[in-house]
């Protein structure tokens, strides 16, 4: 098996440094002992964005959508790839090292997505960017941690806080949906999601496009 090979390093506010790796045509991203990211294991990210676009059933003729953080761009692709011509897709990245690596070495892995006249990037925390929309998206993704914990950072916690997710309520248009992914389940999370107001459901999912790999989950959470 061939070494990993580290490829940069990029300081998070608040947090600990990511560090870049790749082996052969993969790459990881990698905080401290933890892989937060690997370009094999892109399934679970791509179903958060397939499976809440179908939630939105084709009813918005030009759909919104906020995306927090880029990571290594699985959601986005997928994204890009239900949503219309008419769509919007932000994406909040708080670490611009984040989007030089999706513009360099992982340039192919990309694949021009960041290039979609759709697609914005906001150089932001996807906190600052909820909290600033009132009635703004049809859908909000979340994938900025391990899970609800605020893992990268300590300050992500308040995306998953009472608050956090009374935020998210607000930001969303009528009929919106709020996604978060995690690698495995949360009890707790859950109430705190019912008890800011909305009703839950929540959908194992394989890490790998192919169906195989780690059980993740994904929330879909609706204002009832």
């Amino acid at each position: 098996m061939k070494a990993r090979e580290l490829i940069g390093t990029a300081q998070v506010p608040g947090g600990a440094p990511l560090r870049l790796f790749r082996r052969g045509d993969d790459f990881m991203i990698v905080l401290d002992r933890n892989e937060l990211m690997n370009s094999r294991m892109s399934g679970s990210e791509e179903a958060l964005a397939l499976m809440t676009i179908e939630r939105l059933g084709g009813r918005i003729a030009s759909p919104h959508v906020l995306i927090g953080g880029y990571g290594m761009g699985f959601t986005l692709r997928a994204a890009l790839g239900m949503l219309p011509a008419t769509a919007r897709a932000t994406v909040a990245e708080l670490v611009p090292t984040i989007i030089e690596w999706a513009r360099g070495p992982m340039a192919d892995l990309t694949a021009g997505c960041l290039d979609d006249r759709r697609v914005t990037i906001v150089q932001s925390d996807v906190a600052e960017v909820i909290q600033a929309g009132r009635a703004t998206y049809d859908a909000i993704l979340l994938d900025v941690d391990n899970g609800p914990d605020g893992l990268v950072r300590e300050a992500n916690g308040w995306l998953y806080s009472m608050r956090g997710l009374s935020a998210a309520r607000a930001a969303l248009r009528p009929g919106g949906v709020l996604a978060v992914w995690s690698a495995a389940p949360d009890v707790a999370f859950v109430r705190r999601l019912r008890g800011a107001g909305f009703d839950v459901d929540e959908v194992a999912v394989r890490a790998r496009s192919n169906g195989k790999g780690p059980r993740h989950v994904i929330w879909f959470a609706q204002p009832a």
